[in-house]
C-alpha cells in the first residue's frame, strides 16, 4: 500500500495558507502546517484530523534558517511544498517608505521562500514526483503606487520561482507560481496597516466580491493535482471586478 503523500504549507495559521491546508487534506494529502503561531496551526490540525483527514502542526519561522534545516530533516520524501508565508507592511511611497518594512518584507517573502525551498528540495526530488508552489501576487508582475516595498519583494519571489524552474528542468519536480490579485482575508490588509481596521476596510470598499482565501486555495489545489507531466508555470487569478493592480471597479 502506497504511503500517503505529504504536503507542507508555510504560513498556514490563517487566510490562504489555512484554506490551502484544508483543500489539500481533502484531496488526500497528509498536510504539515507551519507558521509562527503554534496555537493557530494546532487548532487547524485538530479540525482537519476531526474531519477524517491527516494533519500535523509544526511551529516554524521561515526566516530562521537553522530552524528550517532542522524541520527538513523530518522528511525523506515530500510530495508538495506550498510557499505561502509572506505579507505586506505599509503603503508609503518610495520617498518616505521605512527601510525596516522593506527589509522585513524581503526577508519573509523572498528569503523565507528560499530557505524552505532549499531545505526541502532534496526530499521533493527524492519523491520522484515533487511539486513546489510559490504563492506570489499580481504585485510580482506590475507595480502600483504605495506598494514599492511589497512589489519589490514579490518581484523577487517571482524571479526565484522562474529561475528555479529553469535550473531544475529535467528533474521530477514542478515549480508552480500562483499570483492572486485582490483577496479579502481576515488579516492581510489589517496587518499591512498595523491593525487599522478602518484603513484596511477601505481597500475592499465598493468592490463586488473580492477573491476569498478559499478561491485561491481552490486554484492551488487544482494546479497541484494536475497530472505529473502538466506544469502550471504561472497562474494569475483576480476577481472579476479587478482588471489590474490599479484598475478596480467600485460601486461607491
Amino acid at each position: 500500500m502506497a504511503a500517503t503523500p505529504i504536503a507542507v504549507i508555510t504560513g498556514a495559521s490563517s487566510g490562504i495558507g489555512a484554506a490551502t491546508a484544508r483543500r489539500l487534506a481533502a484531496a488526500g494529502y497528509r498536510v504539515v502546517l507551519t507558521a509562527r503561531r503554534k496555537d493557530r496551526i494546532e487548532a487547524l490540525a485538530a479540525e482537519i484530523n476531526e474531519a477524517g483527514h491527516e494533519a500535523t502542526a509544526y511551529a516554524l519561522d521561515v526566516t530562521d534558517r537553522e530552524a528550517v534545516d532542522t524541520f527538513a530533516t523530518a522528511f525523506r520524501t515530500l510530495a508538495v511544498l506550498v510557499n505561502n508565508a509572506g505579507g505586506a507592511l505599509g503603503a508609503d511611497p518610495v520617498a518616505t517608505g521605512d527601510p525596516a518594512d522593506w527589509r522585513q518584507m524581503y526577508e519573509t517573502n523572498v528569503i523565507g521562500t528560499l530557505n524552505v525551498t532549499q531545505a526541502l528540495l532534496p526530499s521533493l526530488t527524492a519523491s520522484g514526483d515533487g511539486t513546489i508552489v510559490v504563492l506570489s501576487s499580481t504585485a510580482a508582475l506590475a507595480s502600483y503606487e504605495g506598494g514599492g516595498g511589497y512589489v519589490a519583494a514579490k518581484h523577487g519571489e517571482h524571479v526565484l520561482a522562474e529561475t528555479l524552474r529553469l535550473e531544475i528542468v529535467g528533474t521530477p519536480v514542478r515549480v508552480i507560481e500562483v499570483a492572486p490579485g485582490m483577496v479579502r482575508t481576515e488579516e492581510f490588509a489589517t496587518t499591512r496597516f498595523r491593525g487599522d481596521t478602518e484603513k484596511a476596510a477601505k481597500v475592499y470598499a465598493g468592490v463586488d466580491a473580492p477573491l476569498t482565501a478559499d478561491d485561491v486555495a481552490d486554484t492551488i489545489s487544482w494546479a497541484v493535482t494536475r497530472p505529473s507531466h502538466v506544469n502550471i508555470d504561472l497562474l494569475v487569478v483576480r476577481p472579476r471586478a479587478q482588471a489590474s493592480n490599479s484598475k478596480v471597479h467600485r460601486t461607491l
